[in-house]
């Protein structure tokens, strides 16, 4: 019996193993998942039926060496026909923020976020760092994904002038966000997830180009 009790509470006392990574289905074979333990968040093939990822690096801390992993993964894994979408913002690690700063968006990485002197996106969007907090957090809340995308009121959508004439040879044009201090684009609850929501549409436009 001592025996016994002691294995239970070894078990009770021991250090916890590193919670899953936050995934979502965004539909259309595009996945989401949320990196928070590098290398082992990383995802795979297995279990899964992604062809095309969206990686959250927003508030991510990462020494060199993970960030090394993660750039290796992303190399053997991203393709023009399978791309992945990476969501980056100043509270990035510094280390991943390198690893991404000499990708070729043409590889099939496309690199979104809020510009800034520290962050030089492939594709721009403009949201205030307060509402981007409460957005990323929404999700780790249980707010559905679906209530995330939700688009801004006024914000202009997609025809199809935007999706043939592309801001490069391998990216459709997307229009830009309102600016964070107009009437249309104050606090909502839940709030916009224009970065996820940027990639979401890339992917789709994409999609309609048939380049997926």
């Amino acid at each position: 019996m001592i025996r016994r009790l002691a294995f239970v509470f070894s078990i009770l006392i021991a250090p916890g193993a590193p919670a899953a990574p936050l995934e979502r289905d965004l539909g259309q074979g595009l996945g989401y998942v949320r990196l928070q333990n590098l290398p082992a968040d990383l995802p795979t093939d297995a279990g899964n039926h992604a062809q095309a990822w969206v990686v959250d690096l927003r508030y991510t801390a990462a020494e060199p060496a993970a960030a090394a992993a993660f750039a290796a993964w992303l190399k053997f894994r991203a393709t023009p026909r399978a791309p992945v979408f990476v969501l980056m913002n100043d509270d990035t690690a510094p280390a991943l923020r390198s690893a991404l700063a000499a990708h070729a968006p043409a590889r099939g990485v496309v690199v979104i976020g809020a510009a800034s002197p520290r962050v030089r996106p492939d594709s721009a969007v403009t949201i205030s760092k307060e509402d981007e907090r409460r957005a990323f957090d929404a999700l780790t809340e249980g707010t559905a994904v679906e209530a995330l995308l939700a688009d801004n009121p006024g914000k202009l959508r997609n025809d199809e002038a935007s999706l043939t004439k592309g801001q490069s040879r391998d990216l459709p044009a997307m229009p830009s966000e309102m600016p964070a201090d107009a009437p249309s684009a104050k606090r909502t609850t839940p709030p916009v997830d224009v970065a996820l929501q940027r990639a979401v549409h890339l992917h789709r436009s994409l999609m309609a180009l048939k380049r997926l």
